[in-house]
């Protein structure tokens, strides 16, 4: 169930950050299929959860990690002057050692953003951003 709520944490601040966007972005998310329009430049985002551990003897702790990652996706061979002021925003957006909490769970984001190698397809180029996050929760 936490996992379920972080991925809810950081996907309503990235649609936050998207309402606030002067020019708006299409967002994806996990299970979910998408066309895209021609030419259109969109997110995909998802959480990769790692595995739950607890650290106490008595088991009442939980801890759970894992990764977000949006992945900005562009038309191929339209070079980075798309993707790169998205990234700006997405690494400005999820600061390190930021706290969010919803219901019981409190996430902190415990990497800085970093952005991934450019991945050329057929139709599209993408860039991956993401980061590394813990919830400890009683």
């Amino acid at each position: 169930m936490s996992h379920a709520i972080i991925a809810s944490i950081y996907e309503a601040r990235l649609i936050a950050w998207n309402v606030a966007r002067p020019e708006k972005l299409k967002i994806v998310f996990e299970n979910t299929a998408y066309t895209p329009a021609a030419g259109e430049t969109y997110l995909r985002a998802f959480t990769i959860p790692g595995n739950t551990a607890s650290n106490t003897l008595g088991g009442d702790h939980r801890l759970f990690t894992g990764v977000f990652q949006v992945s900005i996706i562009a038309p191929a061979g339209a070079g980075k002057a798309k993707t790169n002021p998205i990234a700006a925003e997405l690494i400005d957006l999820f600061p390190l050692y930021t706290r969010d909490t919803k219901s019981a769970v409190t996430i902190v984001t415990i990497s800085p953003v970093d952005q991934g190698p450019g991945i050329t397809g057929d139709s599209t180029y993408t860039v991956p951003i993401s980061f590394l996050y813990r919830a400890d929760t009683n």
